[in-house]
């Protein structure tokens, strides 16, 4: 199997056609068609339904599509790394995150690496932590922001000392928003929206179960943004975490924290015994001083 002709399987995917995938590639259409055809003799199974109506994937075609972009990416990514200068500190340093306040912290790191290296370059992935641990585990990532516990046995871990907390995002008319906090009791009988994330949900909705059985999940969201709209029209009120929207000034929305206080704790990770690029390198050195002057 080649990476010229998965990008070429890639191509068609995305283009549902082997004419418009042949022009984007710069092929000939019977030689793009053959090149495809000797890949699912290859692998055994057919990987496309063609129709007049164009081409669709095959069970197998989905499944293909999904590690030949895993696979695709991290070719980019390894031959990125290997041109590097032996010399320069540059390159794209890579990083994935839930939605999380802690992200200040990346991001300040960032903006103090770029005096002394301007060529340092960031990607960020944005997702729960299951996602984030996916990609790193397959070397997609170079550290993770995450709210998992982390397994020591596999990867190394700073906890962030910033923690975020919990709370409900409401419209401000609701007349729960003229309390300062609120206990799971008070949010009995509200329609409520909560994460899809693996831990917070399972969390959530057990809390919710033994506190406020009466409340109603409307939905899950897995954006906090998309959540803040759905709240702001009247679908319901959003358990989320503090400072991950905008609630000040003339807002529609406000943030209510819970009481007791419920802190989520978020660690930066990596996989042990990385090989980092000299980028990588550079931000991790520079975050652990920053974390260490944040704490002091």
């Amino acid at each position: 199997m080649e990476i010229r002709v998965l990008r070429y399987f890639l191509a068609v995917a995305r283009e549902q056609s082997f004419s418009v995938a042949a022009e984007r590639l710069y092929l000939s259409q019977p030689t793009l068609s053959r090149q495809l055809k000797e890949l699912e003799d290859e692998l055994g199974k057919p990987l496309f339904i063609r129709s007049n109506k164009g081409v669709t994937l095959t069970e197998e075609g989905m499944m293909l599509r999904k590690r030949a972009e895993e696979i695709i990416e991290l070719v980019g990514k390894t031959e990125q790394e290997v041109r590097q200068s032996s010399e320069n500190i540059s390159g794209t340093v890579y990083i994935g995150a839930g939605e999380t306040h802690a992200v200040k912290l990346i991001a300040d790191t960032a903006h103090k690496l770029k005096t002394d290296y301007p060529e340092i370059q960031y990607s960020f992935y944005s997702a729960d932590g299951t996602s984030v641990l996916e990609r790193l585990d397959k070397g997609l990532l170079d550290f993770g922001l995450i709210f998992l516990q982390p397994d020591r046995s596999k990867y190394d871990s700073i906890e962030i000392p910033l923690h975020d907390v919990w709370g409900v995002l409401m419209r401000r008319d609701e007349p729960l928003a003229q309390k300062q906090t609120l206990t799971f009791e008070d949010i009995s009988g509200l329609d409520l929206l909560i994460p899809r994330q693996p831990n917070h949900s399972t969390m959530l909705s057990d809390i919710i179960t033994e506190k406020a059985p009466q409340a109603h999940i409307a939905a899950e969201y897995n954006l906090i943004y998309n959540a803040s709209v759905m709240v702001r029209e009247g679908m319901g009120s959003a358990i989320t975490l503090d400072k991950l929207i905008n609630v000040s000034g003339d807002s529609e929305l406000c943030f209510r924290p819970f009481e007791p206080c419920m802190e989520a704790v978020c660690y930066f990770i990596w996989k042990r015994y990385s090989v980092f690029t000299k980028a990588a390198k550079a931000f991790l050195g520079q975050f652990k001083k920053d974390l260490q002057s944040y704490r002091n």
